[in-house]
């Protein structure tokens, strides 16, 4: 059910998946449309190979294409994953564009883009949602290498105002040349709520001329909206409308509302009032998210859904949901379930769906790490009224789950898709005595960089940062992690901590978020990098760890030996190598937390493994011990932001070869800066002037290339390490 003034829907059309899968949810047939024989055409989404033939169907056959891609989306959604929730809202929506406006001349902006997989299907590419051997053909994201009718590479948000601002521009200085018509921006699911939003709604009432921004309005964000904004979007909808303050209007906006945003006929209706409208206006739909997920009432105000109205008339296959049933603004889902059983209304779970080959795995890094650091946290709630922890929305992709931010309450603040805002709000936390820990996923803080040198760094903040999904992964080109290194470590005063274990980890976090004026604290701002992939496999199999078998002890706190202190054997010992650390140490209690750790010592070769890439150094050290008799010194520098000079002194004897390792930029990254080192600290004795080898990413876009094949192709394999320090000698 939607609200008490809205649409319910309803359909017994629904479908099923073979094999493991068949059974999971309440399924039955998957029509022929999205089977590997999807030649059938009798089936409308087979014949659809362009806008143009969306405008060709009879008017009542939108409908009937509606739910044959919705029942595509949800077989998809199971067997591929995805963002389904987002684009089963939109599926009328997408459709009434394409019938009404003529793309790729009439250019449409998908803000955020993971609502456009309908989009994509209309516009020649619905052989990749229907045929599992061709899931593989398209990215979760518009992207104009894909197809004319995409615009822009887009993974972030709130900027699709700004982009159709442009382009709208850029048509009206050029006139009828340009061969750009109508500009529409969709923008919505959450994404309204970055600043960078606000920021296109001025400009475009100051622009003028023909520009459509379509606002999908769910209801939702990723988890629940967060704002004082979407109180007046909730009397908007309740009035029809009509309510005043409208926000769009505020702007100098014309405006129009559409409450069946899941009916293609009014939606069609609408957006031909406006094409080729002459001023800017804003179209408010009111759309349900996951509309057509299994409506079986699962959440926990189940026992009110005969008390709300719904609609049975849909022939689309929406059902109905009661899980719209809340005080607005709405601040908490109403169910708490995982990523693989999602359904229609307030449910986080439909922002991202796992596919059913993931049910049952054990939790990825950025969730195992990030329930660790909440509980953390959380045991000092009830001493640390200061202490917040701060998510600019994808809390439960970061292990910020329901019931942390349930117990949590005022200790928990989701600022939405704003990350600006959240690092600038952060430095006022901090700067007011409290303690704050802003989490997200290391490509989204891109969009906060400017607040991370200002409000944070200049400012001196104790801001602690939670850096998700930083270094290589197998992801998309607009949430790649591969940049954070070189962001955060060349930030002036910025600490940033690389922890190689879950020990190491909470003990960054608890030097980092240590109570103002309590001894052994940072003077600044700490990032830290949340270990990945390969650091919690191998702590879940510690034979991936050859060298330490991952018992490492801590390092006493006593004043390091002179630097020309060596072992008898041309090696250097733990002790010579403890070290003191060449930074601008504002506590010199914090020295400790700062030093590299040397877990083995040897000659010869001198393998120095940053974060993800510590595994790979104790897997070469081991590599070239069992195959070349080398006995290799293995270190773990914990931090990038400052290098060890005892410790890079201490290797100059008894050791040829210095080999830094990182899952990162190599340019402008961290294992350049020991090469400048040693070529800064030149000394007469030539063999005391070990060779450095890099070993990183090429700085380069890489789009869902996995994990292994990325490692093959920068070298980071022990194959090709241990192969290019051989060759050396």
């Amino acid at each position: 059910m939607r609200n008490a003034s809205g649409n319910g829907f309803d359909s017994s059309d629904s479908f099923a998946v073979s094999g493991a899968a068949e059974g999971a949810a309440r399924l039955h047939d998957i029509p022929p449309s999205i089977t590997p024989s999807h030649g059938d055409d009798s089936h409308l989404l087979s014949r659809i190979a362009s806008p143009a033939d969306v405008k060709a169907l009879a008017p009542d056959e939108l409908a009937e294409l509606c739910r044959e891609i919705r029942a595509t989306l949800l077989a998809y959604g199971h067997q591929h994953g995805g963002h389904i929730g987002s684009n089963l809202g939109m599926v009328e929506a997408t459709v009434a564009l394409h019938r009404v406006f003529d793309s790729p001349r009439d250019r449409i902006v998908f803000d955020v883009s993971h609502q456009s997989y309908v989009h994509k299907m209309l516009t020649g590419r619905a052989g990749a949602y229907m045929d599992p051997n061709r899931f593989g053909e398209v990215t979760g994201f518009t992207n104009p290498d894909e197809s004319e009718h995409d615009q822009f590479v887009l993974g972030h948000t709130g900027t699709s105002i700004s982009l159709a601002c442009g382009l709208a521009k850029t048509r009206d200085m050029e006139g009828p040349g340009s061969g750009i018509g109508n500009v529409v921006a969709v923008i919505g699911d959450g994404s309204l709520s970055s600043g960078v939003a606000f920021e296109g709604l001025n400009n475009a009432a100051e622009q003028g001329g023909n520009l459509i921004i379509v606002f999908n309005d769910n209801e939702m964000s990723i988890a629940g909206d967060f704002g004082g904004m979407y109180g007046p979007l909730a009397r908007l909808r309740a009035s029809g409308g009509t309510a005043q303050p409208n926000l769009f209007n505020a702007f100098g906006l014309d405006y129009r509302y559409v409450e069946a945003g899941n009916d293609v006929s009014a939606l069609v209706a609408a957006f031909e009032e406006v094409r080729d409208i002459d001023h800017p206006v804003v179209v408010h739909i009111h759309t349900l998210k996951g509309a057509g997920y299994d409506g079986e009432e699962t959440h926990a105000n189940q026992q009110n859904a005969s008390t709300l109205p719904v609609s049975l008339d849909s022939p689309t296959g929406v059902h109905p949901t009661d899980n719209v049933n809340h005080s607005e603004p709405w601040h908490s889902d109403h169910c708490n379930l995982s990523d693989h059983e999602p359904h229609e209304g307030q449910c986080e779970a439909s922002h991202w769906q796992n596919p059913d080959a993931a049910i049952g795995k054990p939790d990825d890094p950025r969730k195992h790490y990030g329930k660790m650091a909440m509980a953390a946290l959380e045991s000092r709630f009830a001493d640390e009224p200061g202490l917040v922890v701060i998510s600019p929305a994808t809390p439960g992709s970061n292990g910020i789950t329901h019931e942390f931010r349930e117990r949590a309450g005022s200790h928990y603040v989701d600022t939405g898709i704003t990350e600006s805002h959240a690092v600038a709000y952060a430095a006022g936390i901090a700067r007011a005595g409290g303690t704050p820990v802003v989490a997200t996923t290391a490509s989204f803080f891109q969009r906060a960089y400017d607040q991370f040198f200002q409000e944070m760094s200049l400012n001196r903040s104790r801001v602690t940062v939670l850096d998700f999904l930083g270094g290589l992964s197998g992801s998309d080109n607009t949430h790649s992690g591969a940049y954070d290194v070189t962001m955060f470590s060349n930030i002036p005063g910025v600490t940033m901590l690389v922890p190689t274990s879950a020990r190491d980890y909470l003990a960054d976090l608890a030097w980092a978020t240590a109570p103002a004026g309590s001894a052994d604290t940072p003077a600044g701002p700490a990032v830290i990098r949340v270990p990945g992939e390969a650091i919690l496999a191998a702590e879940r199999d510690a034979t991936l760890l050859p060298v330490t078998g991952g018992q490492i002890a801590d390092r006493p706190q006593s004043a390091s030996l002179p630097a020309s202190a060596s072992s008898a054997s041309g090696g250097i010992s733990a002790a010579t190598v403890r070290g003191t650390v060449s930074v601008t140490a504002q506590h010199a209690g914090a020295r400790h937390m700062l030093d590299w750790r040397v877990n083995q010592t040897g000659s010869q070769v001198a393998i120095i493994g940053l974060g993800n890439a510590y595994p790979l150094a104790e897997q070469t050290a081991a590599a070239l011990s069992d195959d070349y008799g080398i006995t290799a010194t293995v270190i773990d520098p914990r931090q990038c932001t400052s290098l060890d000079s005892d410790v890079l002194e201490s290797l100059r004897d008894g050791h040829q070869q210095v080999i830094t390792l990182e899952d990162g930029q190599l340019e402008g990254g961290w294992g350049e800066k020991v090469t400048a080192y040693y070529a800064n600290h030149h000394v007469s004795d030539g063999s005391r002037n070990p060779r450095v080898l890099n070993f990183g990413a090429a700085k380069e876009f890489t789009d869902r290339v996995s994990l292994g094949e990325l490692n093959e192709r920068y070298g980071l394999t022990v194959e090709q390490v241990t192969e290019a320090i051989t060759r050396c000698f």
